[in-house]
């Protein structure tokens, strides 16, 4: 992709107006916790303590609104608490000496950048704590007043988390939506298997819904029964839908009993819409009777034998479970399986310091971020002072803000917050025009626009940065400054602001392209140690840990979501594709897809631990990972893959009568060879094409 043609799609995925699901009570609940520090800090404290206060509130309340499982009132706490230290650490720094300042700015940002690599939701908080570090530092003058307002900027923060604990809005809604959207997932994926018998299934609402499974102790203690143990039946289902569906290890592809899995599918994808729904509401289960008619139908046993007989009885079995786990207030609960704890914030420390660590590494996208910021920032903290213009804090809060350690999201945030503020500032300016504002209607106007901004802050950066521009022109009206003293200088330092972390990506990037091979290849060693797991299962199963199974199976999903995370980001970027098209990533993943399906056949069906050992499993599980070991190498060396120990073992393994476990075997060999066919040297002709 060219330069011109990327700048044209970032600027355009940044304007972008998205349909969201909107949160108005949320929003009002933050805009409420606005209003009561900016109307506390002017009756009694004046506007200065007034302002301080309200950018602690207002950060504390961006920050509940993130993807993120912790609890809500943990986030507005830590958003509060580590802007308050910010904001002394600076003063304190900043009033001995401009060079002392600009040192403390470099460490504040290399140090908040490098939060990216705890997540993004860490990364936000402390690319914002910089960003109104570099406001806040201007307000006070002297020690003691530093000290106040660091207080009245927590005390923003505890009254956004006092809120969400007094007035909850749709306690456990965000577990609850992951849930059913998991279970909503398997029921789309029930249908399209009536059609498509070996359609693929995106783990992604799993992996979703497993995250926000993920409690504290604390959380774990309060949770409605209904959302302990219908994630782990969602688990099990979807193997066995596929089991069932498939005529490699299922019903035949036409007659008689083909028609009657169509109808279980059919039935599976009612039943789970059911308990989606109860799930998401909190409602009871309503379910048509007919398609409970036909899971629990004798005449299945007449028209089904074998595998999938045993995969209909399981899926009966299993959507009884889910309707039970379902039911509020029902006290069923499903066996939740593994202990799934989120540690707390203090216990955290230790394993955020260990990410930030691995990343301290040449090449490391997320180490050349903090390096790229940290020079962005300081040199628009210089270019802003150097300039004929007042607030010069507002270049560097405009990169920190914008730039991400993708291309696409800072220069598509970039474009966003120009236009957004130039739009928002025309607004305020028109109203204060209009209007004349004295403090306590200024302040009234700032809740007003930080409100709308809660609201709409999910329908697009533009819309948000549009409310947020409107907001800090009537909070800075509240002490008397008047807009052309505040109007110019942030249009003209937020273009400047954009701008430099436009530059500073473009000579110091962090290209995905380049490694689009290594993510693959990462995917293909995850699904080789995913089914040789599978594969061990069936050569001891007395001895088999069914842990080794699911450790794997979650290790393949993570290398899958950031394989595809990866060529998201890469499609966006003005980089030539190094060793592999774009056609050739598709086809080698869609091959991969397959691959893991295949394996997940063969875990539907893993034998009881009574049964005996399956002659040559071990041998094709150790041929598997090693091949997939080798192959993963050759496709980050830019070589075809071969597989030819697994295609020798493969033509002698398994007992003949078993067929669940010959058709896997014929089909993850068949999915092999056709990632070695998407990177063979067609792909690379149509790469260098």
């Amino acid at each position: 992709m060219s330069w011109l043609r990327a700048l044209k799609d970032t600027a355009r995925s940044g304007m972008t107006v998205e349909r969201a699901r909107l949160e108005p009570l949320t929003a009002l609940r933050a805009a409420v916790g606005l209003a009561i520090v900016i109307a506390a800090g002017l009756a009694f404290l004046g506007p200065g303590s007034a302002a301080s206060s309200a950018f602690g509130a207002f950060m504390a309340a961006i920050a509940t609104f993130q993807k993120s499982w912790r609890p809500r009132p943990v986030l507005a706490l830590a958003a509060g608490l580590t802007l308050a230290v910010s904001t002394f650490i600076g003063y304190l720094v900043g009033s001995s000496a401009t060079g002392l300042f600009l040192v403390l700015l470099a460490v504040w940002s290399f140090a908040a950048s490098l939060m990216w690599a705890a997540g993004p939701t860490a990364g936000m908080i402390a690319s914002g704590n910089v960003a109104i570090m570099l406001v806040t530092v201007t307000l006070p003058t002297s020690v003691p007043q530093a000290a106040g307002h660091a207080a009245m900027i927590a005390a923003g923060g505890v009254v956004q988390a006092l809120l969400i604990v007094l007035f909850p809005v749709r306690r456990w809604g965000a577990q609850r939506d992951a849930l059913a959207d998991a279970l909503a997932a398997e029921a789309d994926y029930a249908r399209r298997l009536r059609h498509d018998p070996v359609a693929h299934f995106d783990p992604e609402p799993l992996m979703r819904a497993r995250a926000a499974a993920t409690v504290t102790r604390r959380q774990a203690r309060r949770r409605p029964a209904e959302l302990h143990g219908a994630r782990g039946l969602a688990e099990r289902i979807r193997p066995v839908l596929a089991s069932l569906a498939d005529p490699a290890v299922g019903a035949p592809a036409e007659g008689p009993a083909r028609d009657r899995v169509r109808e279980l599918l059919a039935a599976a994808g009612s039943v789970l819409d059911a308990a989606e729904r109860a799930i998401r509401h909190g409602e009871p289960v309503r379910l048509p009777a007919p398609d409970l008619a036909v899971l629990k139908s004798p005449d299945t046993a007449d028209l089904l034998d074998g595998a999938p007989l045993r995969a209909a009885r399981r899926l009966a079995a299993l959507l009884d479970d889910v309707l039970e786990t379902a039911e509020p207030g029902s006290g069923r609960t499903a066996d939740p399986g593994e202990s799934m704890l989120r540690p707390t914030l203090l216990a955290l420390v230790p394993v955020v310091l260990k990410a930030v660590r691995a990343e301290l590494r040449p090449g490391s996208p997320i180490l050349r971020h903090a390096l790229r910021v940290t020079a962005v920032t300081c040199a628009g903290y210089v270019i802003g002072q150097a300039l004929p213009l007042g607030h010069a804090y507002w270049a560097p809060m405009a990169s920190v803000m914008v730039m991400r350690p993708d291309f696409t999201q800072t220069y598509s945030r970039a474009v966003a917050r120009f236009c957004g503020t130039l739009v928002g500032v025309a607004v305020a300016t028109a109203v204060v025009q209009l209007v004349q504002p004295g403090m306590y209607l200024s302040g009234f106007l700032a809740v007003v626009s930080a409100g709308l901004m809660y609201v709409l802050m999910r329908t697009g950066y533009a819309v948000a940065q549009l409310f947020v521009s409107a907001y800090v022109v009537f909070l800075l009206g509240m002490g008397g400054v008047r807009w052309d003293q505040t109007v110019p200088d942030r249009v003209s330092l937020t273009l400047l602001g954009g701008l430099l972390a436009m530059l500073g990506y473009a000579l110091y990037p962090a290209w995905e392209t380049p490694r689009l091979r290594t993510r693959l290849a990462d995917w293909v060693e995850a699904l080789g140690e995913y089914a040789a797991a599978v594969l061990g299962q069936y050569a001891d199963p007395a001895g088999a840990a069914r842990g080794e199974v699911r450790r794997a199976l979650l290790a393949s999903r993570d290398a899958r979501i950031a394989w595809q995370d990866a060529l998201d980001r890469a499609e966006g970027e003005p980089v030539r594709h190094r060793g592999i098209s774009r056609a050739a990533a598709d086809e080698a993943a869609h091959a991969l897809a397959a691959l893991g399906q295949s394996v997940m056949l063969l875990e539907a069906h893993l034998p009881d631990r009574a049964q005996a050992p399956v002659p040559g499993a071990a041998a094709l599980a150790r041929a598997l990972r090693t091949a997939t070991r080798e192959g993963a190498k050759a496709v980050r060396e830019r070589r075809v893959p071969r597989w030819d120990g697994v295609r020798e073992l493969s033509a002698d393994w398994g007992a003949p009568e078993s067929g669940v476990l010959r058709g896997a075997a014929d089909q993850i060999l068949e999915s092999l060879d056709e990632v070695s066919q998407a990177l063979g040297p067609a792909s690379r002709a149509e790469t260098r094409h």
